[in-house]
């Protein structure tokens, strides 16, 4: 039942796409050439292409690198922020403010200091992806049950020990949880990033599609983000269904 409803909303969705792009805006010089048929045309033809599938590979190179950045800074901070509440209550203001500022805000001084390309690029996606990496881990640390600690203690663990026995596991979802939620934000980040004077990627391809007045293509690469967001977040999903403890279920 849930496929065919499934199978219904995408369906409906691509009528609605027609309709948009074929019917009401039809004598559209733009939204006209970016129609399913035409779209999928320019797909077939992009996933056959080097230089596509070379821009697909710099893309994901990019955001794993940064999503690996977030990570190794985000999951200290979360166990610091989250086992020490002074610690957490006093940075809190400065840790909102810096999480509500948009990556994007810092990207002339990343390009000041980083220069335009990679290093910039994968510098705001860490920035994107390491706030909710740092918040799902402190609050998978405050839920962890302190009596496992203490038993573990008592049955002569060393203080390392008894957080691999015990909290280490229990980590495991929230930290996979939190970067299924941080890859999201770093795969919508990492678009715009690479329009910042970058020569390669999946923004440039943007870029590089709306300056041939390549409409279809434009569509087309549009299409292909969004696919590969979809599966990238289907393999985060499967990797934190596998996560000993886990609660969530969607």
């Amino acid at each position: 039942m849930k496929a065919l409803a499934r199978i219904g909303v995408l369906a409906a969705t691509v009528v609605l796409w027609w309709l948009l792009a074929d019917v009401v805006f039809a004598g559209n010089p733009v939204v006209s050439k970016m129609g399913p048929i035409s779209t999928v045309r320019a797909l077939a033809g992009l996933v056959v292409d080097p230089q596509f599938l070379d821009a697909i590979a710099v893309s994901l190179g990019r955001l794993l690198a940064g999503l690996a950045i977030a990570l190794v800074i985000g999951i200290p901070l979360g166990i610091l922020f989250g086992s020490r509440r002074l610690v957490e209550d006093a940075v809190n203001p400065v840790v909102q403010f810096l999480r509500m500022t948009s990556p994007l805000a810092w990207a002339p001084l990343a390009i000041v200091l980083l220069g335009a390309g990679t290093g910039a690029v994968i510098a705001l996606v860490a920035l994107a992806a390491v706030w909710p990496i740092v918040l799902g881990v402190a609050g998978g640390v405050r839920a962890l049950d302190p009596g496992l600690n203490r038993v573990a203690r008592s049955l002569g663990a060393t203080r390392w020990e008894a957080f691999r026995s015990t909290a280490l596991p229990a980590l495991a979802a929230p930290i996979t949880g939190a970067a299924r939620v941080a890859l999201g934000i770093a795969w919508v980040v990492i678009v715009p990033a690479e329009m910042l004077g970058v020569a390669n990627g999946l923004g440039y391809a943007i870029l590089n599609a709306r300056d041939n007045i390549d409409y279809s293509g434009l569509a087309a690469t549009m299409l292909a983000i969004g696919i590969l967001g979809f599966l990238l977040d289907r393999i985060f999903r499967g990797v934190h269904q596998l996560a000993p403890g886990r609660k969530d279920q969607t």
